[in-house]
């Protein structure tokens, strides 16, 4: 099965029709599957660097710290116990990988579900091509004829780089290549933008 979408120019003039596969953008969004994928996402992303130290690096005396006894108190041995101001920490954390593996076709039903979710809600606009004067002023205006203001725009194998830096200056807009597409990014932006051949290149990778 397959569906029409209009396309736009950055200008918001129509530029015919594209169609597309509803096993990819019509598919019934499966909000448990995008969550299992965010979470696997930001996983990856902590540096999981935070450390304590244990007792063995704490340098303290080990001195017994009183007579065995005669003095009322507890037997205690080495102040680097972690029941002492200043000692070491028990079963806290250690340098780690966060990250975990997550099957192939569950990551491929995410993103199929993030961008069937956009679609579903006219969250989607396709454009014919990326293209600016390198000024962030014209481009906001641009985009703004569109009614892309907080928006994920994904472009083609590379982004001409006088869109991506006219980009990076307006607020709540992303700018990825179509390799770089993902769930986190799309989900946390209110519209998605597509071009043609970001359209062509997600059908041939999800189908």
């Amino acid at each position: 099965m397959v569906m029409k979408i209009s396309v736009k120019t950055l200008d918001n003039k129509a530029a015919g029709d594209v169609t597309v596969k509803d096993d990819v953008f019509g598919i019934e969004p499966r909000g448990d599957i995008m969550a299992r994928v965010v979470n696997w996402q930001l996983a990856k992303r902590r540096a999981g660097t935070h450390r304590v130290k244990i007792r063995s690096e704490i340098a303290r005396t080990g001195a017994k710290m009183g007579r065995q006894k005669g003095s009322g108190r507890a037997r205690h041995g080495a102040a680097s116990s972690n029941i002492f101001r200043g000692g070491g920490v028990s079963h806290g954390p250690v340098v780690r990988d966060h990250g975990f593996s997550l099957q192939k076709k569950v990551r491929q039903l995410g993103l199929k579900s993030a961008l069937s979710s956009k679609a579903r809600d006219g969250k989607l606009i396709i454009i014919d091509k990326l293209a600016s004067d390198g000024k962030t002023a014209t481009l906001k205006a641009t985009l703004a004829k569109c009614g892309i203001e907080n928006a994920l725009i994904i472009g083609g194998a590379e982004i001409d780089a006088l869109f991506s830096r006219a980009a990076s200056n307006i607020p709540l807009l992303d700018v990825l290549p179509q390799q770089g597409i993902n769930v986190y990014d799309i989900l946390r932006r209110d519209t998605l933008v597509l071009t043609k051949d970001s359209v062509a290149h997600l059908e041939e990778r999800l189908s």
